[in-house]
C-alpha cells in the first residue's frame, strides 16, 4: 500500500509538471503572436545564428574527423615508407642500421633524435626524447643473427646512462639477448630489443610498447637452441 501510494505521489507531480510547461508554452505561443510585430526580428535573428552555430559545430566536426583520419593515413604510409625486411637490415652498415633504428624513434613521436655512434660515442648511438618527455639513450649492435648480446654489455650500458645522465636506455639488436644480459635488462628496467622485437617494431609496434615486454619473447632452451641450428650456418 504505502509503495502504491508513493507511486502515486510521483504520477501526480510528474502530471502536475507537464501541465505547468503545457500552459508555459500556450502563454508563450500567445505572447508570441500577440506580439509579433514588435518581436519578429529578434526571432529572426536567433534561428539566424543559431542555424549559423550548429552548422559551424557540424563542420568543425567533420573537420576534426577528416584531420583525424588523414593523421591515421599519414602514420601508416610513415611505416610503410620505413619498412624494411629483416634480410636486408642485416646487410647494413653499423652506421645504416643506427640510421634506420633513428628513423623508427622518429616515426614513433621522438624528438631531438640524433645518431652520435662512433669513436667516444661513450655508449651510446642515438640520443632523444621520447614522447612523454623523458630523455633516452639506443644503443644499436648490429650482430649476426647466430650471435648473443652477453652481460657484458648491458653492463656498459648502465654505465652509459648515467653517463649521459638520460631517463631511459634502449638496446637494439638483431640478435638475441644471453640469459644473463635479459635478466640484467629486466633488473634494471633497459629495454631489451631482440630480433623479434626489432621486426614487430619495424612492422608499426610502438617503441612505448616494448617496456611491458622488455626483453621476453626469446624462447625457452628448446627454441633458442632452433634459433641457432637456423642462424649458426
Amino acid at each position: 500500500m504505502v509503495g502504491r501510494k508513493r507511486r502515486s505521489a510521483t504520477a501526480r507531480r510528474r502530471t502536475a509538471r507537464l501541465k505547468m510547461f503545457g500552459i508555459g508554452g500556450l502563454v508563450a505561443a500567445v505572447l508570441l503572436v500577440m506580439f509579433w510585430h514588435l518581436v519578429w526580428v529578434y526571432v529572426v535573428v536567433a534561428l539566424a545564428v543559431s542555424g549559423a552555430m550548429a552548422g559551424g559545430w557540424t563542420l568543425w566536426r567533420k573537420d576534426r574527423a577528416a584531420r583525424a583520419e588523414d593523421r591515421r593515413w599519414r602514420a601508416l604510409d610513415a611505416v610503410a615508407a620505413g619498412h624494411r625486411t629483416l634480410a636486408e637490415v642485416d646487410r647494413m652498415t653499423g652506421t645504416e642500421f643506427e640510421g634506420f633504428v633513428a628513423g623508427l624513434c622518429r616515426r614513433d613521436g621522438c624528438t631531438q633524435v640524433e645518431r652520435v655512434g662512433g669513436a667516444g660515442d661513450n655508449g651510446a648511438d642515438i640520443k632523444g626524447v621520447l614522447p612523454d618527455g623523458r630523455t633516452m639513450i639506443v644503443q644499436c649492435k648490429r650482430y649476426a643473427p647466430g650471435n648473443a648480446i652477453p652481460a657484458r654489455e648491458i653492463r656498459d650500458m648502465m654505465g652509459a646512462l648515467q653517463h649521459h645522465r638520460a631517463q631511459v636506455a634502449v638496446f637494439v639488436t638483431t640478435s638475441r639477448f644471453t640469459r644473463p644480459a635479459q635478466n640484467l635488462c629486466i633488473e634494471h628496467g633497459i629495454w631489451a630489443l631482440h630480433r623479434d622485437l626489432l621486426g614487430l617494431w619495424n612492422n608499426g609496434a610502438s617503441l612505448l610498447s616494448f617496456p611491458q615486454i622488455n626483453g621476453a619473447g626469446q624462447g625457452d632452451r628448446q627454441h633458442q637452441t632452433r634459433w641457432r641450428r637456423t642462424y649458426e650456418k
